[in-house]
């Protein structure tokens, strides 16, 4: 299986034009297999774009269309008002690649979902998306690096990493069953402990290759859920091991106060809590692989 999409996920493209990122990433997500049924543009309602027939709002798409799904990859401004119409419209999964959304929106964004479509799930802002392969994939990864048939999910906020950490695992033989890019922004849609208890659920995801970074609390987080209700392995790296203490690195979620949020405070939490914690993504790699050899 697979969480959170399946190929039975349709998915609308919002903000789509001919030049947009959406469309050209929305497209390299149709070639992978992915139903992409609908795009919206206020402005291009009726057009068809490269195959894909453009709807004003996404309300009318999902009526059209049975859309569950969205994808949105359109400016900071125009983000959040993007996510509420989605969410607004009946989607249940929202994937928003977009960065740079000023925090206060974000927070804005994520305590509405929360209370008026607790239904709607987010993934992001500012992520690489999904990608269940051979299934769907909606974001920027790339579909060639996955391998289709499990038994690894894999959960990280590193773009860069998420997609090595998947690369490493294609060429070892190790399939995926799903990849999910949370982002490193302070207010994440969709955290660690969601798709932690996701894959706990999930009977084909036999172990679980998670990917931090410095900054924040959210390995913490992970780290209390595994040691209360992880059944399955995981194996983590926490990327930021060599960052210089005292100094702020990377995207905004990575931030260090002091000891809070450094590597080693979030490396030591996850060992603690029972999972296999490596120095190097390409040894966590070889630590997943040797442990679904023996599962």
């Amino acid at each position: 299986m697979s969480i959170f999409v399946d190929q039975n996920t349709k998915v609308v493209i919002q903000g789509i034009s001919p030049t947009s990122q959406g469309l050209y990433h929305g497209l390299r997500n149709k070639a992978y297999g992915t139903q992409i049924v609908a795009g919206t543009n206020p402005k291009r309602g009726g057009e068809v774009i490269e195959g894909i027939n453009v709807y004003t709002t996404v309300k009318e798409a999902v009526l059209e269309t049975g859309a569950d799904a969205s994808f949105i990859a359109v400016p900071p401004s125009g983000a959040p008002g993007a996510i509420m119409e989605a969410a607004e419209a009946g989607i249940k999964f929202i994937v928003c690649i977009t960065e740079n959304i000023p925090a206060k929106d974000e927070a804005l964004v994520f305590h509405r979902l929360r209370r008026e479509f607790p239904e709607s799930r987010l993934l992001g802002p500012n992520c690489p998306g999904i990608i269940s392969p051979g299934k769907a994939n909606i974001g920027i990864t790339s579909g060639d690096i996955a391998l289709p048939g499990g038994p690894v999910g894999l959960v990280s906020r590193s773009g860069t990493v998420f997609y090595q950490a998947i690369y490493e695992l294609t060429q070892k033989g190790v399939g995926q069953t799903t990849g999910v890019g949370i982002g490193g922004d302070p207010v994440p849609g969709t955290t660690f402990v969601d798709c932690l208890e996701a894959f706990e659920k999930d009977p084909e995801t036999k172990a679980v290759f998670l990917i931090g970074e410095i900054g924040g609390d959210a390995e913490e987080q992970a780290a209390e859920y595994i040691k209360s209700s992880m059944t399955k392995p995981v194996v983590a790296y926490i990327v930021g091991v060599t960052a210089p203490e005292g100094r702020k690195m990377g995207h905004a979620g990575a931030i260090v106060s002091g000891s809070k949020g450094t590597a080693k405070a979030k490396m030591a939490a996850l060992s603690q809590a029972g999972a296999k914690v490596a120095d190097n993504p390409s040894a966590a790699a070889e630590e997943v692989a040797r442990i679904v050899s023996g599962l």
